[in-house]
């Protein structure tokens, strides 16, 4: 069995992919544009022509390759079938890993693209040397991966790990993108922390710099750093919601570790003083113990585990 692997994400509007070598180092990256035309039929063709080139440039024969890890954006099983299609890409319901071993021939392993990300933190980002945990990818919904004993909780249907959509707050009138009411996602999100910001300088005239500008996650918490008082409510106001949240997370898988990610994560370790207090106020005890970081990958945390599911499991 081959020494490398490829990690392909595939975007809405790119398709990153990398190669990795067998201790999990990035040896080349690139991407190519995600063509969606024709319900997305030429995407991966492109695909496999794009790494075949990349093995001829490399001299890398079908022989050297551990495989082919994938992350997609829709529900995918075990089996590495797109369950309910890809909306943003145009994909119908299919067997990703029987596709695309059919123009390259090695094992071919496919993920939910928030699942890879998460199995690239515990792998080489900021969830390295545990086992169990959760990502939270806190960008413009809410999104989670959850990783028990090393491994991808999918669910039944591929749709594990989806936290953004607890439910949160009862007195909630708008609705969430999913129709549902006082997710959590509409409160920790980054258009969610705008929302709270909106709410709270409706409330009164308290001045703040908030007042003057943009509303946005990125503004709201670098006035948190500029000691704004308004701002640092909102910032409590949002520490309540995630950490009653991830609370409830805690209780149900008990990880050793909450590892944040997305644009919001971005703020840095300011952000976390915001959620511990809140998650240690609601957490069930013996789930208590479980830490919080910041992930370390960033946009590259889809190919590391994509090309993670392939080398880890080589071992």
């Amino acid at each position: 069995m081959g020494n490398y692997a490829f990690g392909v994400d595939v975007g809405g509007t790119t398709v990153k992919m990398g190669l990795f070598d067998e201790a999990g180092r990035v040896l080349d990256k690139w991407e190519i544009p995600t063509v969606k035309d024709n319900d997305g039929e030429s995407i991966l063709p492109d695909v496999a022509k794009s790494i075949l080139k990349k093995m001829k440039e490399k001299d890398i024969s079908e022989d050297d390759l551990a495989g082919i890890g994938i992350g997609v954006p829709g529900a995918v099983d075990g089996e590495g079938t797109l369950i309910g299609g890809a909306v943003n890409i145009g994909w119908k319901p299919f067997n990703i890993p029987k596709v695309l071993s059919a123009y390259i021939n090695v094992p071919v392993k496919a993920a939910n693209d928030a699942n890879a990300a998460a199995f690239g933190e515990m792998w080489q980002g900021g969830g390295r040397g545990y086992s169990n945990m959760v990502a939270v990818t806190l960008g413009t919904g809410v999104g989670g991966g959850i990783i028990v004993n090393g491994n991808i909780l999918t669910g039944a249907t591929g749709a594990g790990g989806e936290i953004g959509h607890i439910h949160i707050e009862d007195n909630e009138t708008e609705e969430c993108g999913c129709k549902n009411k006082g997710c959590l996602e509409q409160y920790a999100s980054a258009t969610g922390i705008a929302r709270l910001a909106r709410r709270r300088l409706a409330e009164d005239d308290k001045p703040s710099i908030l007042r003057e500008g943009h509303l946005s996650a990125k503004t709201v918490f670098d006035a948190v750093k500029a000691g704004d008082e308004v701002a640092i409510q909102i910032a409590e106001r949002f520490g309540h919601y995630l950490g009653k949240g991830l609370a409830a997370v805690a209780g149900v898988v008990n990880p050793e570790v909450f590892v944040i990610g997305g644009g919001v994560s971005k703020a840095g370790e300011i952000l976390l003083g915001f959620i511990e207090p809140e998650l240690q106020k609601y957490v069930f005890p013996p789930c208590g113990s479980v830490k919080l970081a910041l992930a370390e990958l960033g946009n590259d945390a889809g190919i590391y585990g994509a090309a993670g599911l392939i080398l880890q499991n080589k071992k």
